[in-house]
């Protein structure tokens, strides 16, 4: 079975980073590149965490911002064994995923999974409503990179902090 998900555009760069403020600080000062949105995702943001499938606990912080038209999430881990030190481990800091934006997670997963393709880490519920939803596709040894399914919340929170602070 083929995916039809792939068909769309890449919408997300997602980059691994060793320290989300120095990297947002970073990239405006060399770039321009501003207005960063900075949350932490984990409890009690995220309702759903799992690792494998298994239910678990992580926590993150990440800044979204764009390059252009292209949204951007830099992720620094903060705990529970996530995918994120596991790149870090294997490669170092740098680009992790290609994120798509799917209208329906469910179906977009149960696609996936009819393509043989495993969800190594998800987690839901960072939407203003309790909505919103992402997970990770192991594709890295099929593909030299991580694939990354995102069902995107109708209402975002506000965000902790925002970079640069006007």
């Amino acid at each position: 079975m083929t995916v039809s998900f792939l068909n769309k555009k890449i919408d997300q760069l997602g980059f691994v980073v060793q320290d989300v403020d120095r990297s947002v600080r970073d990239y405006y000062e060399r770039f321009g590149v501003g207005d960063w949105k900075i949350y932490t995702y984990g409890p009690p943001i995220l309702s759903v965490m799992k690792r494998n499938g298994a239910p678990c606990v992580y926590k993150a912080r990440i800044a979204l911002g764009y390059f252009g038209e292209t949204r951007v999430e830099l992720i620094q881990d903060l705990e529970g064994g996530t995918v994120y030190s596991e790149f870090a481990e294997r490669h170092g800091y740098g680009l992790h995923h290609l994120g798509i934006y799917v209208p329906d997670m469910g179906a977009a997963l149960e696609e996936a999974r009819s393509a043989g393709l495993r969800v190594t880490m998800e987690g839901g519920g960072f939407g203003l409503d309790g909505d919103g939803y992402f997970a990770y596709l192991d594709t890295e040894d099929l593909f030299s990179t991580t694939y990354e399914l995102i069902q995107r919340p109708l209402r975002r929170r506000e965000p902790e902090d925002v970079f640069p602070r006007l």
